[in-house]
């Protein structure tokens, strides 16, 4: 396709006659060229938009971009960019905005959308958990780590009653959304460039499970107990459930939990780095990357 695309000069038989040839997708109008590729995936309109010329401007047109956008992408874009960014930007670069991760709410929480399903992915920082008991440095402190996509993450070193939530709501593209716990035993740093594990206070995850949960604003309810046996210093994603959403107009509210509050003994050595919620269909691609 490349040989076909560069040639532009009319070709001749031996008696030096121009004899007819096929039409090449050079000689499509640029109207038509960006008709097609509303028809390919992001990926394969970059490549195509690198030919030439004609393909690169027939790439920017506003009408691609947004189709590959979700439906309520202005909802979504309204979270992160203000009203005059929104207007500045064509759909090509807010498409490459919004396929990136974009930090809100004072930094605690971070959002972008999915290339292969175009459905909403949402990361949500430790500092913006429900944790009982947090301010008190007894039990509870604040880690700064590169570890985590906040530089921080909540570590409890002992405690009775673990409890930690959240919630929040948004109009999410229609589709299938799984939640996780991102969560790990013990705590790391570094000595002289190499990574360690410090689990002198792990305890306690081995005797009752811990009750994850989550629930929609529209009755879906998901629970699952699980013991945190995962190996000190991994990071581990906990499923907690599934949930759907039909109508990307309406609003989905989510609350959920992670507790362990049997306080016949105390837990302790976890740190807490965030909760993610991720179309179901690429989640372990996501999950497979951090």
């Amino acid at each position: 396709m490349g040989a076909n695309i560069s040639g532009g000069l009319p070709e001749f038989d031996r008696d030096g006659d121009v004899y007819s040839r096929k039409p090449r997708l050079v000689d499509l109008p640029e109207n038509c060229v960006a008709l097609i590729m509303t028809r390919l995936d992001p990926p394969e309109i970059c490549r195509l938009a690198r030919l030439n010329r004609m393909f690169r401007r027939a790439s920017s047109a506003d009408f691609i971009w947004e189709s590959k956008l979700p439906s309520n992408y202005r909802v979504i874009a309204h979270k992160v960019f203000d009203e005059i960014t929104l207007r500045k930007l064509i759909k090509k670069d807010l498409y490459a905005k919004l396929s990136r991760p974009n930090l809100f709410d004072d930094g605690t929480k971070e959002l972008w959308i999915d290339k292969n399903t175009g459905r909403l992915c949402l990361s949500i920082s430790s500092k913006a958990l429900r944790i009982t008991g947090i301010d008190d440095r007894r039990y509870w402190s604040h880690i700064p780590t590169d570890e985590s996509r906040f530089q921080s993450v909540a570590y409890v070193q002992q405690i009775w009653w673990f409890e930690v939530g959240g919630e929040f709501e948004i109009q999410f593209p229609s589709g299938t959304y799984s939640l996780f716990f991102r969560i790990q035993l013990g705590k790391t740093s570094k000595r002289l460039g190499r990574r360690i594990c410090n689990s002198e206070h792990i305890h306690g995850w081995d005797i009752k499970p811990v009750r994850f949960q989550l629930a929609t604003s529209d009755n879906q309810q998901a629970v699952s107990l699980c013991y945190l046996n995962n190996n000190p210093g991994s990071w581990s994603h906990y499923h907690v459930g599934d949930f759907k959403v039909t109508n990307p107009d309406i609003s989905t509210g989510i609350k959920f939990s992670m507790t362990q509050i049997d306080c016949t003994h105390t837990k302790g050595g976890l740190c807490i780095d965030s909760v993610l919620i991720l179309p179901k269909e690429c989640a372990r691609e996501v999950i497979g990357s951090q």
